[in-house]
């Protein structure tokens, strides 16, 4: 029997700081292979001090033609990557959809001036929604209730500006390797979703 997922192709994005072998992203990986996507997901350049154009650009490099079998799943920064990334396609590229984890628009607990530096582009430089919500309606939105660094006005944020499915984990903390969430059913369903 043929593979229906076999041309759709799903890229998972890491966060500042991150890499592709964090916390849930192998498990998901292998979960998605399992049903017949492509899923890649690449190592982002100088992952220690992110900036937006060496993001953006190399997440464009990677991606080349994007379409409808097209899928973003992105990490706390990477939600930002992918927000921006969309920004810069023309209208008439539709992508499938996308999974935010920990995505945010406002901070909290940013403990040094480099943090607070380092952040700042990301805050402050505004992003286009309504060119975003042109690309796909389909954004699911994951939140935990003990996350250190994403406040949860970040709920009402991404719901208004991008009508996302948002979703509050109990207990997940900011889902990274660090709170060692090595499984995450709930990204699996949301993106099974989007299909």
């Amino acid at each position: 029997m043929a593979n229906p997922n076999k041309h759709k192709r799903v890229f998972i994005i890491h966060g500042w700081g991150g890499n592709p072998e964090e916390g849930w992203f192998p498990w998901l990986k292998k979960e998605l292979e399992k049903i017949g996507f492509q899923v890649i997901i690449p190592l982002m350049p100088n992952p220690d001090e992110p900036k937006i154009i060496e993001w953006v650009s190399y997440l464009s490099e990677v991606v080349g033609k994007a379409d409808e079998d097209t899928f973003l799943i992105g990490h706390s920064i990477g939600c930002q990557t992918i927000l921006r990334f969309l920004e810069t396609l023309t209208p008439e590229k539709k992508i499938g959809g996308v999974v935010f984890v920990a995505g945010w628009l406002t901070l909290m607990n940013l403990n040094t001036e480099d943090e607070q530096k380092i952040a700042e582009p990301w805050l402050n430089t505004i992003i286009d929604f309504n060119k975003v919500k042109s690309l796909t309606s389909k954004f699911y939105a994951i939140f935990s209730d003990n996350d250190n660094v994403v406040p949860i006005e970040n709920i009402t944020y991404l719901k208004k500006n991008l009508g996302a499915i948002t979703l509050l984990e109990h207990n997940k903390g900011h889902f990274s390797g660090d709170d060692e969430v090595v499984e995450l059913p709930i990204v699996l369903q949301s993106f099974l979703s989007l299909i």
